[in-house]
């Protein structure tokens, strides 16, 4: 008997046209004999130290403030418009020339600009100012003082809102509110009172009065703001206050409906030039502090509705605001500002005396004052912020001022 021979187990015919091993996997194999490619470790990239701030396209819109505003997307615009049309109505903007042999810049600060941080910057002063049309030199105090510091490199701007009741030297050795140097003598002792509190190095400045607000957002269409219960009576007060009749100077006597529209309920609307601007003024809801953070946001809804705005309204607010402003910017400085606006970007903002270095209280009869805990503190978290120079040393003048105040205000900050 034949036996019958056993059939190979588990084994899988030759795929010999495919010249393929019967045990080979359905894998990917590397070739044969190829060397390994052999990779260089890349350069290690060198990250720039990150602001304190988020996304400049989202800080941009979310805070704008005046020096887009009044410099940047008013005169922006206008470009659309004519180039050589705006010339023109640049030139209603009042012009002051500083002599620079009365700035006052504090000699550490002079010594060394040039090879310190704050090399590559340009700062100027800003003021808002409460007056009649025209009334913008001085006699006034200004409600708004601010400093932008644009970094002539990237267009980077920053700013920093100095509170108008900062108790501080007025530059002449008396010490009182900040806001009372712009009244006693103009733009000039202003910016120098600015320098020689906070070391800088200030030469220009550009104030607008708020009658130049009132029209602008008048010819915008008005602007949206949501006001609360608590601030319609005070937004009420202040436009008797900017558009009535007083006898005492204290009393004001106005015509509602006629000389203004009072505002009679809460929530978000549409408030025209005049309430806009009382709305701004307003500090018995909340402090000073708040009171800055109301300007900042009718600003924003002007500089969102300057936008869209055509080019009649552009027009009409050219005409309106430009001779409500008032600079010691030349024209062609105006100009070169202007062929480098597109680059202009505010990245961040904040308030001096910083949060965390400030107090409140009633220094004898100047009144109730905002109290930097220490001027030289203060300065030295200033340049930092402007210029990121975290081991800034404030100069002598600033530590003997610092002291001054210590001493005047102790027994009365709380």
């Amino acid at each position: 008997m034949t036996t019958e021979p056993k059939r190979p187990v588990n084994k899988r015919p030759v795929n010999k046209a495919a010249g393929k091993s019967v045990n080979q996997k359905p894998v990917n194999k590397k070739p044969a004999n190829r060397k390994p490619v052999r990779y260089e470790d890349p350069e290690p990239v060198k990250y720039k130290k990150k602001k304190p701030h988020h996304s400049k396209k989202k800080k941009g819109k979310s805070k704008r403030s005046k020096i887009l505003l009044f410099i940047v997307e008013i005169f922006v615009l206008l470009i659309m418009v004519v180039v050589l049309y705006s010339v023109l109505k640049i030139e209603k903007v009042g012009k002051v020339d500083l002599p620079k042999e009365d700035i006052v810049i504090n000699p550490k600060v002079e010594e060394s600009v040039q090879t310190s941080s704050m090399k590559g910057y340009r700062n100027i002063a800003l003021f808002g100012v409460d007056s009649t049309k025209g009334a913008l030199t001085k006699n006034t105090r200004s409600d708004t003082i601010m400093i932008a510091s644009i970094n002539l490199d990237t267009g980077d701007c920053k700013l920093v809102s100095v509170y108008r009741d900062t108790y501080l030297n007025l530059s002449n050795d008396s010490y009182n509110k900040c806001n009372s140097a712009y009244a006693k003598g103009g733009p000039m002792q202003a910016i120098n009172m600015l320098n020689m509190n906070l070391d800088m190095n200030i030469t220009d400045f550009i104030t607008v009065g708020f009658e130049g607000l009132a029209d602008t957002i008048d010819a915008l269409g008005g602007v949206e703001i949501d006001v609360t219960e608590s601030e319609i009576s005070h937004l009420n007060n202040y436009q008797i206050s900017m558009v009535g009749t007083t006898l005492d100077g204290k009393t004001y006597k106005a015509n509602a409906g006629t000389d203004y529209i009072p505002v009679t309920s809460a929530g978000r609307q549409t408030l025209n030039g005049l309430q806009a601007t009382a709305y701004c003024r307003i500090r018995y809801v909340g402090d000073d502090f708040q009171r800055t953070q109301r300007q900042r946001t009718v600003l924003l809804a002007i500089a969102e509705k300057v936008k869209t705005a055509s080019p009649a309204t552009i027009n009409q607010i050219a005409n309106d605001v430009f001779s409500e402003v008032y600079t010691s910017l030349d024209l062609d400085e105006i100009l070169d500002m202007l062929s480098e606006a597109s680059k202009y970007q505010v990245v961040d903002q904040g308030g001096f005396p910083e949060e965390s270095m400030r107090a409140t209280g009633t220094v004898g009869s100047k009144g109730s004052c905002v109290v930097p805990v220490s001027l030289a503190d203060n300065v030295q978290w200033l340049h930092d912020f402007l210029f990121e120079d975290e081991d800034y040393s404030p100069s002598e003048e600033v530590l003997s001022y610092s002291e001054k105040i210590a001493a005047d205000t102790s027994q009365y900050v709380k």
